[in-house]
């Protein structure tokens, strides 16, 4: 198979590649093994002159993916690390409660098809592809609804914030 063999020639590479761009993290074999699985799954026909630029292309959208998500998080942790001890974790708690408020009032604005894709990629942390197994949707049907999802929301966020 095309793909496998790519993957045992190139893997170091490949790690490489990952590794230097989150700063040697312990995620970067995470992120190679993910895109070889997203490879090894996929329907679309494959041939050796196109899985190169495949290949970096899927790992340059992982990496994207990692840091937008741990993004969140380390700013989280910062701001919890550098409040402790002052008493504010009350006013956190209820910044949070309001936020999840805002962003349910900006989902009722929102298509029901398009709101549980959203729920399962912002409150349960699910990628696209496990979007797709759970709820039996295409790919395309899922990365689309949820496309028009962030934008509805971002929409409404935009203009009460």
């Amino acid at each position: 198979m095309i793909i496998e063999s790519y993957y045992r020639a190139h893997r170091g590479e490949m790690l490489a590649f990952v590794s230097a761009r989150l700063h040697y993290s312990d995620e970067a074999e995470d992120l190679v093994q993910e895109a070889f699985l997203r490879l090894l799954s996929g329907q679309r026909p494959i041939s050796e002159v196109t899985l190169p630029a495949l290949v970096y292309t899927l790992l340059r959208n992982l990496i994207a993916d990692w840091y937008r998500r741990h993004s969140v998080r380390l700013d989280a942790e910062h701001e919890l690390r550098g409040m402790q001890g002052t008493g504010e974790s009350a006013e956190v708690l209820l910044s949070m409660r309001e936020a999840d408020e805002l962003l349910e009032r900006g989902l009722a604005h929102v298509p029901e098809e398009c709101r549980e894709f959203y729920r399962l990629h912002v409150y349960a942390d699910m990628p696209v592809r496990d979007i797709c197994q759970q709820t039996g949707q295409p790919y395309k049907t899922v990365e689309y609804r949820l496309g028009l999802a962030r934008k509805q929301v971002r929409k409404y966020l935009k203009h009460v914030v």
